[in-house]
């Protein structure tokens, strides 16, 4: 069986290169046009690659490592071996990802899987339907009447785009996505068997049978958006859902109608957000977080892992547990609790 490498480095990038991208000065003596051949773990780094370490748990690796360059912290600047060159900066992780960026650009969002040049065969493009010169299309996508794409926007194959939707320029709608009753913005990234716009979960009940509430409102994302997989964002009931502008959602969340999210938000798997609630700008829910609907999250809040939240948080607070409090009083309870819990057991056993 061969052995294929899917995404390749670009070539051409050299040292200095690479750290006039990160701003970091090179240190005296390194040779500027050595040529860097792509980006590797501490441990695996060849002498033609770049690492990374920003984590005292990687002292080890760090000390052992053969790379050509590693992007550290000052921290930990003097643990760099004398065979790897120390670019120092005070955000290695972020500058690392600047770096990959540019050696690895393919990887940044996914492309056509038939490798495409306009609509392959198998494709269906409604003949209403309006697309911008550069829009790639894989086999069996289908684009409903009315619908328009901007230039550079790749279509996964089976993907649906429904109609009258408006999906932007440099957008990526990967393998099985569904997008109907939206707007789509620009370099809007939605990864495959996403679900977006169908209608939210809206029921008039009663004893004689639950009554469906129709949902006419529309989902708008904003700009460089990221959408995981099998994530689903409900069309609004009466008005819209939102997804603001350079907001990250992980795989497997559920968004419900007339959800409101600011800008830069980051929405970690599992996570479900009940209809009518608003996260303002920069908030943060962390895996398997639960928000009850018809509530309002701050603006720059985190919500710990698999917590759960039922009424409405402060801006800039950090929260956390079942049912959600601020962390301070949430790491007190269960101190509480496991002293309680500890005495218990020692008078049971003293009772014996």
């Amino acid at each position: 069986m061969s052995d294929p490498v899917f995404i390749a480095p670009r070539g051409g990038l050299t040292l200095g290169a690479a750290a006039e991208a990160c701003g970091v000065p090179l240190p005296e003596g390194a040779d500027p046009a050595r040529a860097v051949t792509g980006a590797a773990p501490l441990e695996t780094a060849g002498p033609t690659e770049l690492a990374y370490m920003d984590n005292a748990r990687y002292g080890e690796a760090l000390t052992g490592t053969r790379a050509l360059a590693c992007l550290v912290s000052p921290r930990f600047a003097p643990r760099v071996p004398s065979g790897t060159i120390a670019l120092v900066t005070r955000d290695p992780y972020r500058a690392y990802a600047g770096l990959l960026a540019r050696l690895y650009e393919e990887a940044m969002r996914p492309g056509s899987l038939f490798a495409a040049s306009g609509v392959s065969p198998g494709a269906h493009v409604h003949p209403q339907a309006r697309l911008e010169d550069g829009v790639r299309i894989d086999p069996g996508a289908v684009v409903g009447p009315g619908a328009e794409i901007g230039s550079g926007t790749v279509l996964g194959p089976n993907a649906v785009i429904g109609p009258n939707v408006r999906v932007g320029r440099d957008c990526s709608v990967g393998a099985g996505a569904t997008l109907t009753h939206a707007l789509v913005g620009n370099r809007v990234i939605v990864h495959p068997g996403a679900r977006i716009g169908q209608d939210g979960f809206g029921f008039a009940m009663g004893p004689g049978g639950h009554l469906k509430v129709p949902q006419v409102g529309r989902v708008i994302i904003q700009d460089d958006v990221e959408i995981g997989a099998n994530t689903t964002i409900d069309r609004g009931a009466s008005r819209d859902t939102v997804i603001g502008e350079g907001t990250k959602i992980d795989n497997l969340v559920q968004i419900a109608h007339n959800v409101v999210i600011g800008r830069h938000c980051v929405i970690v798997s599992g996570v479900g957000i009940s209809g009518s609630t608003t996260l303002e700008d920069y908030v943060v829910l962390g895996g398997q977080v639960g928000v009850v609907g018809h509530l309002r999250i701050g603006m720059g809040s985190q919500i710990a892992g698999s917590s759960n939240v039922n009424r409405d948080v402060p801006p800039g607070s950090r929260w956390g547990g079942t049912p959600a409090k601020p962390v301070r009083t949430w790491f007190r309870e269960m101190t509480t609790l496991a002293r309680l819990a500890e005495r218990g057991g020692k008078d049971e056993a003293e009772g014996e």
